[in-house]
């Protein structure tokens, strides 16, 4: 008989994010291991978009204990600090329930940009939030230090992530822009919005040929300000594939990320990667092998050009979901009472 792992979480499945692409992928996995993974998420309460960021949904989760209850889950896992994963949280705490938690986003920093709350308000909600978790998992290592630097305590693993490979098929092969003189192609792959920082690439639209692919709630506004950009939308499957393939370099802008699930996504299919030298980044590009970091973004973009991408690609494979289902499962944490 199978285990369940029951992930709460403040994101709806449809989302396109990268913690609904990471336990998607796990699920499957899971289900090999002998588990299968079921959740709590703003669709199965009274829920609504969040002021300024509308695809975001907040839920009103009336009754989760009665619901946690009725799954009774072998290991509990919070993956989100918002009003599904807080209210779980709460009655987890009540009940002496044992879970553990994880940190995907700078929550801090993007509060601070989107409503302007101080960065230390969020910050201390965030170390009461995952005070009594059994294990946090963050993103990588650099992601730990910075957490116990900002005064986090308990177990804090870091956990790797990869991509579908099976799914990220790019429709053929693309011809590179040197092929044919025309300007370097840049595309830059995620949320539309503050946060991500995207204006800094897009005011270098007269240096490259820039294509975005995502949507959000800044989307409106950039597009009319620069409509040289090639807008996309959202792209999934061999459309993504097909966006970052044709693209000589892919420009992760995020100042905010803890990971980016995108630029091991862009590396998979050989292209490389210019970002900022900023946790995320710096522990996903290897400088020369899978791409450059500069605060000159520019720059970085202009050195990814001379880049091998059969290289790129083998330095891809490092990452796999394998591994982080392992580290997954391993920091499980048991249910000893509902």
């Amino acid at each position: 008989m199978s285990k369940t792992i029951l992930v709460v979480t403040d994101n709806l499945p449809e989302q396109i994010n990268g913690v609904v692409t990471t336990f998607r992928n796990l699920e499957k996995l899971a289900v090999l291991d002998g588990y299968r993974i079921v959740y709590l998420d703003p669709g199965q309460f009274l829920h609504f978009g969040c002021p300024g960021y509308p695809e975001v949904r907040l839920g009103l989760p009336w009754q989760i204990g009665a619901k946690i209850r009725a799954l009774a889950p072998d290991h509990i896992h919070i993956a989100t600090e918002g009003p599904v994963g807080l209210c779980a949280r709460l009655y987890l705490d009540q009940h002496d329930v044992c879970y553990n938690t994880s940190y995907h986003t700078r929550f801090p920093e993007f509060v601070n940009k989107m409503y302007h709350v101080p960065e230390s308000w969020t910050y201390g909600y965030l170390r009461w939030f995952h005070k009594h978790s059994g294990r946090v998992l963050t993103t990588t290592d650099t992601m730990v230090s910075e957490l116990r630097s900002r005064g986090f305590h308990g177990d804090i693993r870091s956990w790797t992530r990869d991509v579908d490979r099976d799914v990220l098929r790019p429709t053929r092969d693309w011809p590179r822009s040197h092929d044919f003189g025309s300007r370097t192609r840049v595309v830059s792959v995620g949320r539309v919005s503050r946060e991500k920082g995207l204006e800094d690439l897009l005011e270098l639209h007269g240096e490259f040929d820039i294509t975005v692919v995502g949507d959000g709630p800044q989307r409106g506004e950039l597009e009319a300000r620069y409509p040289g950009v090639q807008w996309l939308g959202y792209r999934t499957g061999s459309a993504l594939a097909d966006a970052y393939a044709q693209a000589d370099v892919m420009c992760f802008t995020s100042r905010a990320d803890t990971f980016g699930i995108v630029m091991i996504e862009a590396m998979s299919l050989g292209t490389p990667v210019a970002a900022y030298p900023v946790p995320g980044p710096q522990d996903v590009v290897e400088p020369g092998v899978t791409g450059y970091m500069d605060w000159d973004l520019s720059r970085a973009i202009r050195r990814c050009t001379g880049i091998d991408r059969a290289l790129v690609r083998e330095a891809s494979l490092r990452w796999t979901w394998q591994a982080c289902w392992e580290i997954f499962r391993q920091n499980l944490v048991p249910v000893t009472r509902l």
